[in-house]
């Protein structure tokens, strides 16, 4: 099959490429312009730039192929608020939409996130089914990729476009160039987590993700959005694993709600006065003090998704970090 991927640079993407090669598909990625999607290099894949804010060039790019995958997004937590997260998440998300109509193909697969659906706990963990909550946190990122979501819900209920949302976690592994959950890996190797907040999260190895996503351009009903996780694990849980992984002391003492959320407000003030990207903004600390859990199940056994240990995961990404200079004798690289 000829397959059209946006996105493909990142964590997810570059693991993804890889699966469709071994699975003997044709590959044609299309990059934002001036990004050179170095660990994609030497690999039996097409090459395109551009944006998807520019329909004609998007449209020209994707002619004759059979399925697009729609990866590419504005990711970033800081700032908090601005309008280039709509601009690329959402009207970049119509523009797809819109190519894929116009052009006659036959599927579209749109990689979303889980928190376009509200979270639990790990006796009842979130599922497709519950309604988007996120919304307080007040991040342009998860509130522009939930809209982005509904566009692509709203195409196959009005226009009948053949499409699925896939929606990951937090995924660890290789090839996390950016790095975007590796820096989490890099902060505990360097000693530089000061204690455990309050809350979790759901991690899942981005192998797994993939898988799924290959899985789903067959298996993936129309219209239907699958969570892609596995294993909720409190912070003090996660931190533990990756001081296994990479063999580090990891932080054991706990920190309380009102001085996570203090720090939180102290470094996003600074940040907006001195110009600097905070490694923890408000925000951010207020999720990390919460339970953000998810459940698997429909995409289990729907999709055939394989749940890999995260332990596995970790040790994965951790020599990946390594090999790749990103960690050095201890410390973090200079990449």
């Amino acid at each position: 099959m000829k397959i059209f991927i946006t996105g493909a640079d990142g964590i997810l993407g570059n693991n993804l490429v890889r699966i469709l090669i071994d699975r003997g598909h044709d590959i044609k990625i299309f990059i934002e312009t001036g990004k050179e999607a170095r660990y994609l290099e030497g690999l039996n894949i097409e090459k395109s730039w551009g944006s998807i804010l520019n329909y004609e060039e998007l449209k020209d790019a994707m002619k004759g192929y059979d399925l697009v995958i729609h990866a590419a997004a504005k990711t970033d937590m800081w700032p908090t608020r601005h309008e280039s997260y709509w601009k690329v998440n959402v009207e970049g998300t119509k523009n797809v939409i819109a190519a894929v109509k116009e052009l006659g193909i036959s599927r579209m697969i749109h990689i979303g996130t889980a928190n376009s659906f509200g979270p639990g706990d790990k006796s009842d963990p979130g599922n497709e089914n519950k309604p988007y909550a996120a919304g307080k946190y007040k991040l342009d990122y998860i509130c522009s990729k939930y809209s982005a979501q509904k566009e692509v819900l709203k195409a196959v209920e009005e226009d009948g476009l053949n499409a699925v949302v896939m929606n990951p976690t937090f995924m660890i592994g290789p090839y996390d160039s950016k790095p975007s959950s590796g820096a989490m890996i890099m902060a505990v190797n360097r000693g530089k987590i000061p204690g455990c907040p309050a809350g979790g999260r759901n991690f899942v190895y981005v192998g797994d993700v993939a898988n799924a996503i290959v899985n789903a351009m067959e298996k993936g009903k129309k219209g239907e959005c699958y969570i892609l996780g596995h294993e909720n694990l409190t912070y003090k849980e996660a931190f533990g694993k990756m001081a296994e992984a990479l063999g580090a002391k990891a932080p054991d003492s706990n920190m309380p709600r009102f001085i996570t959320l203090a720090y939180g407000w102290v470094m996003s003030v600074a940040a907006s006065i001195f110009g600097f990207k905070p490694s923890v903004s408000y925000p951010m600390a207020l999720i990390s003090t919460e339970k953000h859990f998810y459940s698997s199940e429909k995409a289990v056994k729907e999709l055939g998704m394989p749940q890999t240990p995260i332990s596995e995961a970790l040790r994965e990404a951790v020599n990946w970090f390594r090999d790749n200079n990103y960690i050095k004798n201890g410390n973090e690289g200079v990449l």
